[in-house]
């Protein structure tokens, strides 16, 4: 008998972690049917794929153990993991991240159960460091359920999705990822495309806690990695703005590209480097010489410049 949710764990030198993320799944409550863990290990250089092998032999009958034999990659191990999945609904929570309500995946399929035309039903998310210390909570504001709306402020933390398994099959093979190495992360454009063609739900409560790591492609204490990831990010929004969005969108992205790109410039690189970017941002939306911030972060790399 299938199990009526799919919980993808992908993780990669999560030996510290990855025992806790698992045990976290599988002390859910509630009677909604079956639930099997998929723990994709991509060739750790810790310890992780021998914990990862203690817990499928644990639970043979909750975790199935996906291993590499060589890295595969983060794209290819999230496909691989999405293949295998034999549940009505998917749900997702990389291996350094926990779930913290033993309730929300009832809530979640109860809600989704209820109302077919559902594609994804999220929460907010707690933002935690290494040692487990709050630093913020996700999103900040309103959680939004329209993609225009959830393109002009992103609000989705990946650990706190659930999915019905047939769109986020239809997002690998309408979209095909794979085509696209310009993108640096899977989340975003899979809940964009779900966005653009199902209804989406939001729980108004923390139900998971992702870990804030500074040697993260997303959060990295290096401005250079930074600004390629918020980059990508933004080309990803811009895409599927112009793809799905009748563009509405585009004037607000390219003013939160420009000013996420020049601020990092305004710290790193040459006076030089930062024209240059400053003339592709204003090439791309002619409106950017009107743009007060960026004449602000000129002067302020000017004086850092003398």
């Amino acid at each position: 008998m299938s199990p009526l949710v799919s919980v993808i764990v992908t993780t990669y030198n999560h030996e510290r972690y990855i025992a806790d993320t698992a045990c976290a799944i599988l002390l859910q409550r509630g009677d909604f049917g079956g639930v099997e863990i998929i723990l994709g290990e991509d060739c750790s250089s810790d310890n992780t794929l021998a914990i990862c092998q203690q817990l499928a032999e644990q639970y043979p009958d909750k975790i199935t153990l996906i291993a590499s034999t060589k890295n595969v990659g983060w794209r290819e191990n999230y496909h691989r993991c999405v293949e295998a999945a034999r549940g009505k609904y998917i749900a997702f929570c990389d291996g350094d991240d926990y779930w913290c309500d033993e309730n929300r995946l009832s809530e979640q399929v109860a809600i989704m159960e209820q109302d077919p035309s559902i594609g994804l039903c999220y929460s907010l998310a707690e933002r935690r460091d290494a040692e487990g210390q709050l630093v913020g909570r996700f999103p900040i504001g309103e959680g939004h359920t329209t993609l225009d709306d959830m393109l002009h402020d992103w609000c989705v933390e990946n650990c706190t999705t659930l999915a019905r398994r047939e769109a986020v099959l239809e997002y690998y093979n309408t979209e095909k990822p794979e085509t696209h190495p310009e993108w640096l992360t899977e989340d975003l454009p899979m809940w964009l495309f779900v966005a653009a063609h199902y209804k989406v739900a939001y729980i108004n409560r923390a139900t998971a806690v992702h870990r804030v790591f500074p040697d993260s492609v997303s959060h990295s204490t290096s401005l250079a990695k930074r600004l390629a990831f918020c980059d990508s990010s933004s080309n990803i929004k811009l895409w599927f703005d112009k793809r799905y969005n009748h563009s509405r969108q585009r004037r607000h992205l390219l003013r939160e590209r420009a000013n996420t790109a020049l601020w990092v410039r305004s710290h790193i690189g040459t006076f030089g480097e930062f024209l240059a970017r400053w003339h592709k941002e204003i090439k791309d939306d002619k409106t950017q010489l009107f743009n007060i911030i960026a004449y602000g972060l000129f002067i302020k790399k000017l004086l850092r410049t003398k």
